[in-house]
């Protein structure tokens, strides 16, 4: 039986670069971002569910510490493939 890795760990703390964010981590995986929002829900945007471009903005927006919650409720919203 594999160790299973629980949905909080991995992930990176949201450096909130322009102030006040909604949120506080992200994971990012090749075709997938899972981001942790101050409530400690947890949605994951796939290519799948989000589109390629969208995964790949969100991914930089998150390295760059700003503009990710934004561009999640301006274009990617509920395309999300799961939540925790």
């Amino acid at each position: 039986m594999g160790a299973r890795v629980s949905s909080s760990q991995r992930m990176t703390p949201y450096r909130r670069l322009a102030g006040d964010s909604g949120v506080t981590a992200f994971r990012s995986d090749a075709k997938a971002i899972t981001v942790k929002f101050v409530d400690g829900s947890q949605y994951t945007y796939t290519y799948a569910s989000a589109g390629a471009h969208h995964i790949e903005q969100m991914k930089l927006l998150a390295q760059a510490g700003q503009g990710l919650c934004g561009y999640i409720s301006k274009h990617v919203r509920d395309n999300y493939a799961s939540v925790a």
